[in-house]
């Protein structure tokens, strides 16, 4: 059995809990990451993929107010299964993960995917300070205690929590689109390191594309990314 991660994890939450649970079952495992997909020229592009029944695939995806990002979700479009065993993980700040673990789910089933288990665990949040510490190393251990049992069971033994059809619209846009001070040294990484194409040649961030995941904010090695908005600093 090979194992595949596959990941949309802008911020390295959902990686880490994936990561985990797919090294539990496999040293050599590969890793599919869904985040940035877009070439030098901004286009995005397609990732295919064509998995089988002797493959075992772990999907991992955030939850943006209660749905899988619009963006995550659109680029699992190219990966099927032939009845292929997969586990799915949602992860999420400590609010609810709603119905965004159903649509995972509907979303693999559509392309081939065989459903062994579910978990929604919980990560930092993107916003603010909080569940600073987490995933932790008792969050792994028991991640990849899950994952071994899943491999090993016989399937789902109760239904994925969720609303069909969901009560939320998906997040085309971000509500929150970080600034650039005068701290920028120009060095592209946050350009190049956006998951949405939405960091400009000026390293400004167009507010229309942006999915607020505050990936440039966290991996700026400069500071310069911020969200020092009053509008911010009040939700």
């Amino acid at each position: 059995m090979k194992t595949t991660a596959v990941y949309f994890s802008p911020t390295g939450n959902t990686k880490k809990s994936v990561d985990a649970m797919a090294r539990a079952l496999d040293a050599d495992y590969q890793a599919v990451d869904l985040t940035v997909a877009q070439g030098e020229d901004g286009q995005e592009f397609s990732v295919q993929m064509q998995f089988s029944g002797e493959d075992f695939v772990i999907f991992g995806m955030p939850v943006y107010g209660g749905r899988l990002p619009a963006l995550a979700a659109k680029r699992l479009s190219g990966l099927y299964g032939e009845q292929t065993p997969c586990v799915l993980v949602v992860t999420y700040g400590n609010r609810h993960y709603d119905d965004a673990l159903v649509e995972l789910q509907d979303l693999c089933e559509a392309q081939g995917f065989v459903v062994k288990g579910a978990a929604a665990l919980v990560g930092r949040h993107t916003y603010g300070e909080i569940q600073m510490d987490r995933p932790d190393t008792a969050d792994l251990e028991a991640d990849a205690a899950f994952v071994r049992k899943a491999v090993s069971g016989d399937g789902l033994h109760a239904p994925i929590p969720g609303n069909r059809p969901y009560q939320k619209q998906p997040m085309e846009k971000g509500q929150f689109a970080p600034l650039t001070s005068n701290a920028c040294t120009g060095c592209g990484l946050c350009r190049k390191s956006c998951p949405a194409g939405a960091i400009g040649p000026d390293f400004q961030v167009d507010a229309d594309r942006c999915i607020s995941c505050f990936r440039c904010i966290r991996i700026c090695p400069a500071g310069a990314k911020n969200m020092d908005t009053e509008g911010y600093r009040s939700f």
